[in-house]
């Protein structure tokens, strides 16, 4: 009787093995990727982090970045909750009530040239001050991307408060569109992927909201003559990684473990070192395609993070309306930024 015990303990216990391997070989996750199926994340970065997680599980988790995006940009996480895809990339700025905390990183004149310094304080921001944000979800990681700039379409460069002014500009939707409009520019916001149906057909004369990279990756050269730079980046877009709960609780202790070492800070090192070195590219070209690079008057830079000031304050007290603590987040944000940058 004891041996047959014994016997049935061992077989449950290689039954209970064989089981977890089998569940864990039929993981295969369906990975969305919202920018145009050429562009880096669609094409290195989301592939690299996949063949981490294959690798990291030995195996049992897989996955595939699909061909087309099953949602528009402003509607992946709702995707990825409604179990229609298992992971996606959000950009934050689509979903301010959800990703208040994260925003942090999304502040006026935060930013710097260094996106893997920006990812890394991002994540030890939101590990210390609002690690349960998005809890209807897996959130796997969160990263911040290089610096957005202001560019010109004519022969004059914007470098002053009254030639912003005059222009129409294609502008990020969120904060840069409340930035521009606060300052009397005249504005038309549509998400990135859609940006060149307003620069490339002359609708706009002056651009802001893109890094070098994405000027590049969407063929904007053409309509790009000089790019303004400022010594205190005004900009830069954050995103998270997230995954549907259910396949998250799905997995086994094991594979959990696994996947989390190759997301969280791995992820964010990896996505953002992969658009810095998009951007540096991206400046190489500017020569041989005739965009000129112009510092931005130290009076037009101060008067721009002036009338940005009440925009922090409302990050601020919306953090806190939210049960962060909104000055020691964005301190401790700015310092890790400060502290990390090369």
């Amino acid at each position: 009787m004891k041996n047959h015990i014994k016997i049935s303990a061992i077989t449950l216990s290689s039954v209970t093995s064989v089981f977890w391997l089998n569940s864990s070989y039929a993981t295969e996750l369906k990975v969305n990727c919202f920018w145009p199926a050429q562009h880096i994340v669609c094409q290195e970065v989301l592939p690299t982090w996949l063949k981490q997680v294959e690798k990291a599980s030995q195996g049992r988790v897989k996955g595939k970045v699909l061909a087309s995006s099953a949602a528009s940009p402003e509607e992946q996480i709702q995707a990825v909750e409604a179990g229609i895809i298992d992971v996606a990339v959000q950009f934050n700025g689509f979903i301010p009530e959800q990703t208040t905390g994260a925003l942090v990183a999304m502040t006026p004149f935060v930013a710097s040239n260094d996106a893997r310094a920006m990812s890394s304080a991002l994540w030890q921001t939101n590990r210390k001050f609002f690690p349960d944000e998005l809890n209807q979800i897996h959130l796997l990681s969160q990263w911040v991307i290089s610096p957005a700039e202001l560019y010109s379409q004519t022969e004059h460069p914007i470098n002053s408060m009254s030639e912003l002014r005059s222009r129409t500009l294609w502008s990020l939707p969120g904060v840069l569109e409340t930035l521009m409009n606060q300052v009397g520019a005249k504005v038309i916001a549509i998400p990135p992927v859609r940006a060149s149906e307003v620069i490339s057909t002359g609708v706009v004369n002056g651009h802001i909201g893109l890094d070098p990279g994405d000027v590049s990756a969407f063929e904007l050269f053409p309509y790009t003559k000089s790019m303004t730079r400022f010594k205190h980046n005004v900009y830069a877009s954050g995103f998270s990684l997230v995954m549907n709960k259910a396949v998250w609780q799905g997995l086994s202790p094991e594979d959990k473990t696994a996947l989390s070492s190759v997301s969280g800070d791995s992820f964010a090192q990896l996505a953002s070192g992969y658009w810095q070195d998009t951007t540096q590219a991206a400046f190489n070209k500017f020569d041989a395609k005739g965009v000129t690079i112009i510092d931005a008057d130290p009076s037009f830079e101060a008067a721009l993070k002036q009338a940005s000031l009440p925009m922090t304050q409302a990050w601020i007290e919306k953090a806190n309306s939210k049960g962060i603590d909104g000055q020691a987040a964005y301190d401790f944000y700015r310092t890790k930024v400060d502290e990390l940058t090369q």
